[in-house]
């Protein structure tokens, strides 16, 4: 197992666990956008800790609490979170890539592709511009 994997496993735990405070202070359609992300880091977890199990891999565990970057007081702090989360989660993916060959690869590039899509929504429902970044995953 490469370490990369094991790290993008460790920032899937992170973002479900952001996915908390943000969701408590979102309204309206943004609520049911938390809860779609959050179910998809979930999803996306699962399946690394299955296929990691399955190779033999020791598999990181996730824990208790996170420290975030910043104190998470109303929707627009919890956008930003969001933007953030999805975007340090897809740079642990992007750093996948070059390790990986086959179904692991395919697997990196989905995730890293499902967190940039992610973060240009969130950036649209903060009014925030550029919406999208040239190569996402990778540090501006």
């Amino acid at each position: 197992m490469s370490e990369e994997l094991a790290a993008a496993l460790r920032a899937e735990y992170a973002a479900i666990w952001a996915y908390g405070p943000i969701g408590v202070r979102l309204r309206g359609a943004a609520v049911d956008a938390a809860r779609q992300a959050e179910a998809a880091h979930r999803s996306r977890r699962d399946a690394l800790v299955l296929h990691l199990a399955a190779t033999g891999a020791t598999v990181p565990t996730g824990q208790a609490g996170y420290a975030l970057p910043f104190p998470v007081t109303d929707q627009a702090s919890a956008l930003r979170l969001a933007v953030e989360v999805e975007e340090r989660t897809g740079a642990y993916w992007r750093a996948a890539l070059p390790v990986t060959t086959g179904a692991e690869r395919s697997r990196a590039l989905a995730a890293l592709t499902d967190c940039a899509v992610r973060a240009t929504r969130w950036r649209r429902a903060a009014g925030t511009t550029p919406l999208t970044v040239a190569f996402p995953g990778r540090p501006g």
